[in-house]
């Protein structure tokens, strides 16, 4: 359902992110984007939806192709109706409650009338255990609960793919695991989730296939349980290891 080729991304003459990006997802892929800190993960992801306009690149999504640097604002709304993006920090807007957070963008983006908005939340803050917070506002939630809620957003909106940015890294370590359980019951319904994370024990037991960047390319992808049980390349295996001794530490 999506596909990128030699995706390429400077932020100055000097500076190179993306090294000639490839990436294909599957419909009902959840394909975890792993690698160390400045290997050009959640850049990618930034160009994949468009938040940052890639240099080179093409992009098939659903049965069409588009020029990653060239695409009209038109083409990029089209897709974006189709996908949602869950940022780091949430995002929510403070001065909104929970239903309202969620119904915004229903009502105002996709033009959705306020009864049909309002059942297309409801659904999916249930579906996040968040139905019962409706009328809180982000300051009265915790960390996990906000991005439950940033969650149930993207959800709302019916999207063929949903895009996550470090979802957990903002997060106490006591909150990881709520917001985890949310995206493994995704997983198991069969959502098309692309995911930037260091969590390894979802990428190694939740996610059907892993990507590992360093350096602004792809070292190496696979299915999970084989990259983690034998990874095929020194990186990769290195990796892998100083996420061991780490875990070890703690």
């Amino acid at each position: 359902m999506l596909e990128i080729k030699n995706v390429h991304k400077s932020f100055d003459a000097n500076t190179e992110i993306l090294k000639g990006i490839d990436l294909k997802i599957n419909k009902g892929d959840v394909v975890a984007i792993l690698g160390p800190s400045g290997s050009g993960k959640t850049t990618l992801l930034r160009c994949i939806n468009f938040l940052e306009r890639a240099d080179k690149g093409t992009m098939l999504f659903d049965g069409e192709e588009y020029d990653m640097h060239s695409i009209s604002k038109s083409s990029i709304t089209r897709i974006r109706k189709k996908t949602a993006f869950v940022f780091q920090n949430y995002n929510l807007f403070l001065n909104k409650t929970v239903l309202q957070n969620v119904t915004l963008g229903l009502t105002c983006g996709r033009k959705m009338n306020h009864a049909d908005a309002k059942d297309a939340a409801m659904d999916a803050l249930r579906r996040v255990g968040m139905a019962d917070r409706i009328d809180a506002y982000p300051r009265q939630l915790s960390g996990g609960q906000q991005q439950r809620v940033a969650i149930a957003r993207g959800l709302a909106a019916s999207p063929e793919i949903i895009y996550f940015d470090e979802p957990t890294s903002a997060l106490d370590p006591e909150l990881i695991g709520e917001v985890l359980s949310v995206m493994r019951h995704l997983a198991e319904e069969g959502m098309t989730m692309l995911v930037v994370t260091h969590e390894m024990e979802f990428a190694r037991n939740v996610s059907s296939r892993v990507v590992f960047m360093d350096g602004g390319r792809v070292i190496e992808e696979g299915p999970s349980a084989a990259f983690f049980a034998a990874p095929k390349e020194e990186r990769s295996r290195s990796f892998i290891r100083s996420i061991l001794r780490r875990g070890e530490e703690d």
